[in-house]
């Protein structure tokens, strides 16, 4: 009964609910004076028309029973002027009553309701006793797949969400949320901000200042992991207390360019593990493209094991018979010297003459280009607007106009160019010029910003070459600061995965675990003693307290744990 009395009294008291409540008590006034008036109607009708007498009470009965249209017929007028007054009760009644009287209590009484009972359902607080876990200031587009890895990492977390109705939808999705004040210390100190492992600040760059500000006024430990949307800001954050502060957009940049076949043909190191080093390479224009992996002798010239070849979207798994299409990037593994050997061996495959196009002059295009340039390659980029010409320097040709127009792309060059890397923040815009650029170049490298991980697919059966997500770079990279550990950034598509072995597992050979065939993962390393071995033969044992090292999609890591976990 407390409980009850306690909701009651925060209901009532919302500045909103009492003004909705003062709505709903006019109308019902209103309706009552109504009644009262037909009432005193009926009563002199009935007198000085029909002659009869009937009591006050009766009158209200009677104008209840027609206004309501239940009509129970053992009152009635048998003149005409009171089937008229009849007439207008009930048309006035079947309005007052049956459509005005529900649509004023829903939204004055029963919506204010249900929706403070929403917002007493989100949590202030978590709960006591919690350490260790990880708190996300903003549910944006990094935090679903960042949820996930936590998931797998066995690392708790908590989504700070002001709004408690959103807070609670969070709930229903089956997210861990706590509801307040992003800039307010009594927030963070119910969040027991001491007892974290760490603070995601993912708002815009003026919130997640004041976050940082925050959550240092409560606790000078924790580690405080800050987006940056401007270059200037990351000075700022510095200064407000900010362990690391991540400016995705142009690191974004830096990945895409390091993906185009332009300038001098290199290895891109895509992450590093324990003295081991992922790398991406384009067979584009090189002599490795169109061999079988056996063809190639690359494990026997530098060292290097190729463990997967991006085609078109899927990381396919390597052996000796696999062909190399022209247009995949072979994921090799290997030590630094070994992806040097391999970039020796790469070098002399330049394309410095061939123009790179990229479409998009926001801050990805812009650090696309900056990339480009100390990479030798010349840029042509269009743009729509001639604003940003200054922020890249020397070397960048611009084209205003709409990509979306053949003539415009024939004027950026399209079909002398290297490569196409599309940056604009709209999916729908990047797969639709995807389409139009393969069309028009079939053999054209094509590099895709993807804003959304859902658009991936599509983008990949667009045509597009290689997709690299916001939402990926982001996630992998706080992932990777939380674990202490490189991040290993391979695509849209696919992680890099560390588990133990499963206990099912331990002692059995590569070979027999079947973890590829039944899984889709692919198996770069298996770790023993702090030993690991790289490109692990399918004979080798699965030590009992070793570790896998593997890639593939979070589905596929999914698959792995109800496989074998």
């Amino acid at each position: 009964m407390k409980y009850v009395l306690s909701q009651l009294a925060d209901f009532v008291g919302e500045r909103q609910v009492r003004r909705g409540l003062g709505s709903l008590l006019k109308y019902v006034l209103f309706l009552l004076a109504v009644i009262s008036v037909y009432s005193v109607g009926f009563h002199l009708i009935m007198l000085h028309v029909e002659g009869q007498s009937h009591s006050w009470l009766t009158g209200f009965y009677w104008t209840l029973t027609v206004m309501s249209t239940l009509g129970f017929g053992d009152i009635t007028f048998h003149t005409d002027t009171g089937r008229l007054f009849s007439i207008a009760v009930l048309l006035s009644g079947i309005v007052l009553l049956l459509i005005m009287l529900p649509f004023v209590f829903i939204r004055y009484f029963y919506a204010p309701w249900l929706e403070a009972r929403v917002r007493l359902e989100a949590p202030r607080a978590v709960p006591e006793g919690t350490r260790g876990h990880v708190i996300l200031c903003n549910y944006d587009s990094i935090s679903p797949g960042l949820i996930q890895k936590l998931y797998f990492a066995r690392i708790p977390y908590f989504v700070l969400e002001p709004d408690p109705v959103k807070a609670s939808l969070l709930i229903s999705d089956e997210i861990s949320v706590v509801t307040g004040e992003v800039d307010s210390r009594v927030t963070y100190e119910k969040l027991r901000v001491s007892s974290a492992r760490m603070v995601f600040a993912n708002g815009s760059d003026a919130v997640n200042s004041n976050v940082t500000l925050t959550v240092r006024a409560v606790c000078r430990d924790v580690p405080v992991v800050a987006l940056a949307e401007d270059e200037d800001s990351v000075d700022i954050l510095e200064l407000s207390g900010a362990t690391e502060v991540l400016s995705l957009k142009r690191m974004l940049g830096e990945h895409l360019a390091a993906r185009t076949t332009a300038g001098e043909s290199v290895a891109h190191v895509v992450g590093s593990f324990k003295g081991l080093q992922i790398a991406e390479f384009v067979a584009h224009n090189t002599d490795l493209a169109g061999k079988t992996l056996r063809e190639t002798r690359l494990r026997e010239l530098t060292g290097v094991s190729v463990v997967g070849v991006w085609d078109q979207g899927s990381l396919r798994p390597a052996h000796p018979d696999m062909r190399i299409p022209n247009l995949a990037a072979p994921v090799v593994i290997g030590s630094s010297q070994q992806i040097g050997r391999l970039n020796e061996m790469l070098a002399g495959e330049a394309s410095r003459e061939r123009p790179v196009l990229v479409i998009g002059g926001g801050r990805v295009g812009m650090a696309v280009a900056r990339a480009l340039l100390r990479r030798g390659a010349p840029v042509h980029m269009i743009e729509k607007s001639g604003g940003r010409r200054e922020a890249t320097g020397e070397g960048v040709r611009f084209i205003n106009g709409d990509a979306a127009d053949r003539t415009v792309l024939q004027r950026a060059g399209l079909e002398e160019a290297s490569a196409v890397v599309l940056t604009t923040n709209e999916d729908a815009i990047n797969i639709y010029l995807t389409v139009y650029c393969r069309r028009l170049s079939p053999s054209m490298n094509i590099v895709c910003r993807v804003t959304h991980e859902k658009n991936t697919e599509s983008i990949y059966r667009a045509g597009a070459d290689s997709v690299l997500s916001y939402a990926s770079l982001g996630k992998e990279y706080v992932i990777s600061s939380l674990l202490g550990r490189d991040p290993v950034l391979l695509g849209a598509a696919a992680d890099f995965f560390l588990t133990p072995v499963p206990s099912s597992l331990s002692g059995m050979s590569l070979g027999e675990s079947r973890i590829g065939e039944r899984t889709g993962l692919i198996v770069i390393g298996v770790e023993d003693g702090g030993q690991t071995t790289s490109a692990p033969p399918p004979s080798i044992a699965l030590p009992a307290n070793g570790k896998l090292l593997m890639l593939g999609t979070p589905e596929q890591r999914k698959a792995f744990s109800e496989a074998f976990d």
